[in-house]
């Protein structure tokens, strides 16, 4: 009967689990960071380090965070921790934005409740609150839920100042926004004025334009033909009756046709006169046959041709109002749709205010639609209809009194609330604006002197601060930070001057903008404040400021506020929609105050989509929460699955998704535990072994180590976190698990406990475990600590793993002849492999170590085996390796090599399980080869 020599063997013993179990572990490990204070420890742990901001944009206060929200948070913990752990003191505070119209909107809907439930159970009327008493229950939703995603943010994993947040709505912080507001109007940049803004009807307020979201919408588009009145003798002289001439204009916003006051012209495209039937047309030459095709005229004649500038102030019939529209050119107008006509009224639309306020002033800017969407009586028989009743109305009414001459049905891309998903309008209204074009080239500058990442950030961010000459930065909403202005009773003029801004910032800095609601004018003014006209009565702008002033303004608040942060930031890192949003009114808001960007580099990220790429939606079901991916699987999950895609394009997540990142979590945690049983008896400080004793193996091993070290740099340096995880990942399973540590199995179970071949394995593994465990620390937050704790005590160990510095490229490094070598045995162990698997399928051997294996080389391979025949059939993890020169078996890849595999010789030892000769049947060791009966005798 065979013996049992389990017992003489050197197995692993760890109690690091093969479940992970996160979902339980992880907000013990919480606890226990927060109690020790882990954040502080961390940053003070690093005293002295050059210092570097990541600055925080601020999240609205509104709800639970979604997975986009715990990406952004992740993306910033990884940096954070990366950068604490690079040779940097990086602290990070983070934000919220705690005013705007959604907190808004949920405070009314709980108070709206609130009174309904009080009605009926008094059955009488609730009072009606104050405007004060308003903003404090706005106040009090915001804070609610800054608690709310605090604690949930803190169960990702993020590290920060959690207890000592930057809040938009902190009474400091609103008088560090007074003052750049001041700032800016002192400088003349700020204004009022008559404008067409982006408005919501719905909710009765201006918009930014990074409030405003696209849908597809169906639409007629309408063209329609406005009779020559005046042509100033231009048509007459081209042989043409003037009233039979009709310049046709297109549109898809039928209801904007009553405020048309003008047709736009390119002033130097060509345009023809073309007669169908009693009419004669004038369309851009470029456009004729489209515009035909679309109105159904197939039969038409040219009578003649001129350029844009030539038709300039003939004037024209609107199409069923009593009162005239002028040809006018502008620069704005393509050749790419259309009928090169522009329809243009002012009230509705930014490019046709622009050109009627600097080209023809004399002409009316009519804006016949109220605050609600309503058609006021301007409009004729469409008065009281809102504007989405009125347009098929308007459609049917030209096509009955001709003007209509052709229309089609479409569906195109119209902007939309992204708060209410209602659709949005362009009407001009009086706002207070920031004119962006007063420092555009100042802002061009800053642009170009930033770090995009993607590069093209800076071409998206140069474009849009091309296309936009103002800033709308006022708002008809309750809960915002009021706009510091104060108008004389008298004579009507506001005030913003240095005497008003400050009693602003200091009552602001004292008590918050709550103020602003509690006190009257007077009260808030210097005592004898008097206007230039000598009145000292005055009233207080309604308006609030555009929320993304308020979070635009936090660099000059936060970087210079807490402790250990700089002006500029290092890094702003925010979802590619910031390009409209925070990453521009903060460099806007930079820039007009300092001359200069707030930021040295910005990152941007993509959007999360489910598995098939589409947006997540309740009415899809296609939505996961961030709670349920953390209950089911746990925190470090989520981060994984943010470092394993490249964030800078959409990020796709799914049951399936997360199913895959589990695998691969569980291979690189078995890879740990693996290392971390077979490390159990080791002591660094004194079982190491130097590097002189580590084998050809041990020092490949570490190699592959320092080339991840190289390649996590360079990720983590490039914020492409990526290629920190798939080659981490590869390194564990390919490198590690299915090589290196498959080969020392050998060594490890079977050698002397003690013995330098088998430290040696255990000194090379304990620094790839440290290495690797560091590598992933900023990624996989709890899991590394984990394996950390778990990790034999060494000289300089400290508490965490991210109290310690990444591994530094260059450390194992193996010439160009020894990192060839491994190379060809790597691919001649690939050969073999191959060969080994069809003999098992074969039922020629069962496990590798029954085979023996012969190589068939050509001269050159021959020479090259036979140097290192000792070393293969460790490798190979089988019992014998014979190099030949030439002979039969299975080619390969590697050139001038066949694999042949035979069942070992001999009998099978019962401790190592190789096949040996000298496996004895008897003595003190039955069953055993000589190797294995040596080391037990020398036990």
């Amino acid at each position: 009967m065979a013996q049992d020599y389990n017992n003489t063997l050197n197995l692993p013993d760890t109690e690091f689990s093969m479940r992970a179990g996160l979902p339980n572990k992880e907000p013990k490990m919480l606890q226990a960071w927060e109690e020790d204070g882990l954040y502080a420890k961390m940053v003070e742990n690093n005293e002295g380090k050059p210092v570097y901001i990541l600055h925080d944009g601020p999240p609205y206060a509104n709800a639970s965070i979604h997975m986009g929200t715990a990406m952004n948070k992740v993306l910033k913990d990884i940096i954070v921790r990366y950068k604490n752990m690079a040779g940097f003191k990086a602290p990070y505070v983070p934000g919220w934005d705690c005013h705007g119209l959604p907190i808004e909107r949920k405070a009314m809907e709980e108070v709206r409740k609130n009174q309904k439930k009080e009605k009926k159970k008094t059955g009488q009327e609730p009072k009606a609150l104050s405007d004060y008493e308003m903003r404090e229950l706005c106040y009090d939703y915001a804070m609610r839920f800054v608690d709310v995603q605090r604690n949930q943010f803190k169960r990702l994993g993020a590290l920060g100042d959690w207890e000592d947040p930057y809040l938009t709505l902190a009474p400091g912080y609103e008088a560090k926004q007074i003052e750049i507001f001041g700032e800016m109007a002192k400088k003349g940049y700020i204004y009022k004025g008559l404008k067409p803004v982006i408005w919501c009807a719905h909710d009765k307020t201006a918009l930014a334009e990074a409030e405003i979201e696209y849908e597809n919408d169906p639409v007629d588009t309408l063209y329609v033909a406005f009779q020559v009145k005046k042509d100033n003798g231009v048509l007459q002289k081209a042989g043409l009756d003037p009233e039979k001439v009709w310049f046709v204009i297109w549109t898809t916003t039928a209801w904007t046709l009553p405020a048309n006051v003008a047709i736009c012209l390119g002033p130097d495209f060509d345009y023809v006169a073309v007669k169908a039937g009693e009419r004669v047309y004038i369309v851009a030459e470029a456009l004729l046959e489209s515009t035909m095709a679309s109105c159904h005229i197939s039969e038409y004649e040219t009578l003649a041709t001129f350029k844009g500038k030539d038709l300039e102030r003939i004037e024209t019939q609107h199409c069923y109002l009593d009162r005239r529209s002028l040809v006018i050119l502008g620069d704005h107008v393509t050749l790419e749709s259309g009928t090169g006509c522009v329809h243009t009224a002012p009230g509705h639309g930014v490019e046709d205010y622009d050109v009627v306020s600097r080209h023809y002033p004399e002409l009316p800017m009519i804006v016949p639609v109220n605050d609600v969407g309503i058609f006021t009586e301007e409009v004729g028989p469409f008065e009281g209809m809102t504007i989405w009743e009125a347009s098929p109305k308007i459609v049917e009414f030209l096509q009955q009194n001709g003007t209509a001459i052709g229309v089609t049905h479409e569906t195109h891309q119209y902007p939309h609330c992204w708060r209410c998903h209602n659709p949005i309008l362009f009407r001009a209204t009086e706002q207070w604006f920031c004119s962006v074009e007063d420092f555009r080239e100042e802002t061009y500058k800053a642009i170009d002197s930033v770090q995009w990442v993607p590069e093209w950030g800076q071409g998206r961010m140069t474009a849009m601060v091309r296309d936009r000459a103002d800033w709308t930065i006022s708002r008809q909403r309750l809960w915002g930070m009021p706009i510091p202005v104060f108008y004389c009773e008298a004579c009507g003029e506001y005030v913003i001057d240095d005497e008003t801004i400050s009693a602003v910032q200091e009552l602001f800095a004292k008590e918050g903008s709550n103020a602003w609601f509690k006190y009257s004018a007077e009260e808030i003014l210097p005592a004898g404040y008097k206007c230039k006209c000598g009145a000292s009565q005055w009233r207080k702008e309604k308006d609030t400021m555009d929320v993304w002033f308020d979070s635009g303004t936090s660099h000059a608040y936060v970087l210079e506020k807490w402790k250990d942060h700089h002006w500029p930031a290092d890094l702003y890192l925010e979802g590619s929609d910031q390009f409209r949003g925070w990453f521009q009114s903060s460099l806007l808001t930079a820039v007009a105050t300092r001359g200069v960007s707030p930021y040295k580099t910005v990152v941007s990220a993509g959007w999360v989509v489910d598995g098939e790429g589409r947006k997540m939606s309740k009415s899809l079901g296609n939505g996961i929460e961030p709670e349920q991916v953390i209950k089911e699987y746990g925190a470090d999950i989520i981060r994984l699955w943010v470092a394993a895609a490249d964030y800078h394009a959409d990020m796709r997540i799914s049951k399936e998704i997360l199913k895959q990142l589990s695998e691969g979590y569980r291979k690189i945690r078995n890879t740990a535990r693996f290392m971390l049983g077979n490390l159990s008896d080791f002591n660094p400080d004194t079982d190491s072994v130097t590097d002189g004793e580590l084998l050809d193996l041990d020092r490949w091993a570490l190699a592959e180590l320092d080339e991840l070290a190289a390649i996590a740099k360079e990720g983590y340096d490039t914020f492409d976190f990526h290629k920190v995880y798939h080659n981490a990942h590869r390194f564990c399973v390919v490198s590690m698990s299915n090589f290196y540590l498959d080969i020392i199995k050998d060594r490890l179970y079977i050698t002397p406990k003690n013995g330098s071949k088998r430290r040696a394995a255990q000194t090379a593994m304990f620094r790839i475990l440290v290495s690797i465990t560091e590598i992933l620390a900023p990624i996989l937050a709890f899991t590394s600590q984990e394996i950390w704790e778990y990790i034999p005590s060494f000289k300089g160990k400290q508490k965490y793993a991210v109290m310690h510095e990444m591994p530094k490229p260059g450390t194992y490094t193996l010439t160009e002849t020894e990192r060839e070598k491994w190379d060809t045995i790597i691919a001649i162990t690939a050969d073999v492999k191959k060969v080994l698997e069809n003999a098992r399928t074969n039922k020629e051997i069962g496990s590798s170590l029954e085979a023996s294996v012969l190589l068939h080389c050509d001269d050159k391979l021959y020479s090259f085996t036979k140097d290192i025949l000792p070393e293969l059939a460790d490798i190979f993890i089988v019992s014998e390796v014979q190099a030949v020169l030439d002979g039969e078996g299975e080619p390969g890849e590697v050139e001038g090599l066949k694999v042949e595999v035979r069942h070992a010789s001999g009998d099978k030892c019962e401790r190592c399980w190789q096949y040996r000769d000298s496996v004895s049947e008897g003595g003190s060791h039955p069953g055993l080869c000589d190797r294995c009966a040596g080391i037990l005798s020398e036990a």
